[in-house]
């Protein structure tokens, strides 16, 4: 009996010794070895894993830095949380230069408020933009507006959201916002444009979605682009408003921000942000009425 014991321990040790034996000549052979940059990457990395690098998460970005280093550029690459100071870390990891970006900013394409899109249904189901889309056009006649239900505040990681309770719609903070594009991706009717900031902030949008004919257009919201093509016309010289689908856009990168094309929309689509309040133009003569006349003559 005390036989068959030893027997039976001397075969499992042996087992064990042979499996032990494979193993290590395995983990020896099929060792990935990963470049030790990539931690000291991902340490400087906020961690936030929002994604807006296009990645999935600060690991997977460090490891797409490394990479594009063995190339010789950082080109492309951008950390939207950190910013252009955790991406001068990066670059000093890895022995490169990078190059200043163009702040970037969450835009809500949108204006269709309450009171110029009213509603027209109640949906009694799951307070979801994505499942009112799926299920219909929502509570107004838009197929193409915003829906209200806050998608993309839920995603926002930074409190650069939040909804206007009196307008429907969802603010950007821009002080908040480290355009990660998070909230774009949430919103199933892709209102939600990561543009350019614009020199102090200031920027001109079109703050419209939809590509119905102008009629119909208009008779869904009063603050909606008819796709007139006024707005393209004040643009010729600098070619940055384009006129597809029955909707106009502005590039942001050839808008000069005169914002004639504000001035010349008759829906007020286009919608200029940061700027100063304009001045008053002085009232020239044929403007003043008899009665100006006679009330400056009398306090004379």
């Amino acid at each position: 009996m005390v036989n068959v014991i030893l027997i039976a321990v001397l075969v499992l040790g042996l087992i064990g010794l042979a499996s032990a034996v494979i193993l290590f000549v395995v983990s020896h052979k099929f060792a990935v070895h990963e470049d030790p940059r990539i931690a000291q990457v991902g340490a400087v990395l906020p961690q936030a894993n929002c994604g807006g690098c296009g990645y999935p998460g600060c690991s997977g970005f460090a490891a797409a830095c490394v990479k594009a280093a063995n190339e010789g550029s950082l080109e492309g690459k951008l950390c939207p949380v950190g910013g252009q100071p955790v991406m001068e870390q990066v670059a000093n990891i890895l022995g490169l230069t990078v190059e200043l970006g163009a702040p970037k900013v969450a835009v809500v394409r949108c204006n269709g408020t309450c009171e110029n899109r009213p509603r027209q249904a109640q949906f009694d189901g799951a307070k979801s933009c994505r499942v009112q889309q799926m299920t219909g056009m929502g509570e107004t006649g838009c197929g193409y507006g915003c829906l209200g239900c806050g998608d993309c505040v839920a995603k926002c990681q930074f409190d650069a959201l939040r909804m206007n309770p009196e307008t429907g719609l969802p603010e950007v903070d821009e002080e908040k916002c480290t355009a990660c594009g998070a909230c774009a991706k949430a919103c199933p009717r892709g209102i939600i444009e990561i543009r350019l900031k614009g020199p102090k902030g200031r920027r001109v949008v079109v703050l419209c979605n939809n590509k119905d004919k102008g009629a119909i257009a208009n008779k869904a919201c009063k603050a909606s682009c008819i796709g007139c093509g006024k707005c393209v016309k004040t643009c010729e010289k600098f070619e940055a408003i384009t006129l597809e689908n029955n909707l106009a856009y502005i590039d942001a990168e050839k808008c000069k921000m005169c914002r004639k094309c504000e001035e010349a929309c008759p829906k007020g689509a286009i919608h200029g942000f940061n700027f100063p309040p304009k001045k008053e133009k002085p009232a020239t003569a044929e403007q003043i009425t008899p009665n100006d006349q006679t009330t400056k003559q009398s306090n004379d």
